[in-house]
């Protein structure tokens, strides 16, 4: 056999060889996905079967949803309707007063919570952290932190500290610090490292590394998870009141309890519009300082 016939030969056998292990390989991947189906509709199907969840429910519950709606929002006529929305929201002044306190509970954890998140942050990067097990340790604290709801987190700080927003402002402290926390660790990690052996290799410490090399390049990101979170915190500060954790939310539950349904329509509708407006202006925020932040950085 020439050296010819013998190197065509060889190709051949690594193209079947090639083959084989191709083929091998695509059948344990369709093996896998039929496993994983399986498993996904065994999951699903036991979802539904264990929480009574079905679409006759659904459709039999929706005319009393739609009643009410209606009773909460029957108190307006447009024959008066400058009198009657001034009837309707009797009691403005102490639910405006309640929705400030949501509020600054918000801002507070917002505020809190990113500044710690964004420093253990680092310390929880793989690519940042020196040693492992301040990696290990701080990642674990921020799961902890996140994965524990935020409602949860204002069940425990009410025995301690009684009822009212202090409890409120500490459990979304917690959980905003895990949340942002996590997320930063992330952004850190999709950094470019160029800058970072840079610094390095010119005998910078690691505080000139984070300062020089990661700021500049998280930072976009940083205040755009930010203004996301103090909408989010919005929300949850007025869940936390339905615990007694303070804000409006404390006043929706009293008035949905007591059956005034004409409250509760109008304290949800302050709530929604507050809502709405924070999440509009944080987001034209947010652009207009990402965008100053990518004109500068070009």
């Amino acid at each position: 056999m020439t050296s010819e016939a013998a190197t065509q030969t060889t190709k051949m056998d690594i193209v079947e060889h090639f083959e084989l292990a191709r083929s091998e390989y695509l059948g344990r991947k369709r093996l896998y996905m039929v496993f994983f189906w399986i498993a996904f509709l065994i999951a699903l199907a036991l979802a539904v079967w264990h929480s009574g969840f079905s679409l006759y429910a659904v459709m039999d519950g929706l005319p009393r949803t739609n009643e009410f709606i209606v009773r909460m929002y029957s108190a307006l006529s447009w024959e008066n309707f400058y009198a009657d929305l001034i009837d309707w929201f009797w009691g403005f002044s102490d639910w405006f007063d309640q929705l400030i306190v949501s509020l600054q509970m918000a801002f507070l954890a917002t505020v809190i919570g990113t500044t710690v998140g964004g420093i253990l942050s680092f310390f929880a990067s793989r690519n940042l952290a020196r040693h492992y097990a301040t990696y290990f340790v701080t990642r674990r604290f921020l799961e902890i932190a996140r994965t524990v709801p935020d409602i949860v987190w204002a069940l425990i700080f009410i025995y301690p500290f009684g009822v009212g927003p202090v409890a409120g402002i500490l459990a979304l402290v917690i959980h905003t610090t895990g949340a942002q926390g996590k997320l930063f660790a992330e952004v850190n990690e999709n950094t470019d490292s160029k800058p970072i052996d840079g610094i390095r290799s010119a005998g910078g410490n690691w505080f000139e590394e984070i300062r020089f090399a990661v700021l500049p390049q998280v930072m976009p990101n940083f205040v755009s998870y930010t203004f996301w979170r103090l909408a989010l915190n919005v929300q949850a500060a007025t869940v936390m009141g339905f615990v007694g954790a303070g804000g409006i939310g404390y006043e929706l539950i009293n008035a949905v309890k007591l059956l005034y349904f004409l409250d509760a329509g109008a304290i949800l509708l302050m709530i929604i519009g507050t809502v709405f407006l924070i999440d509009m202006a944080s987001e034209k925020l947010r652009h207009h300082i990402i965008g100053k932040e990518t004109l500068v950085g070009g």
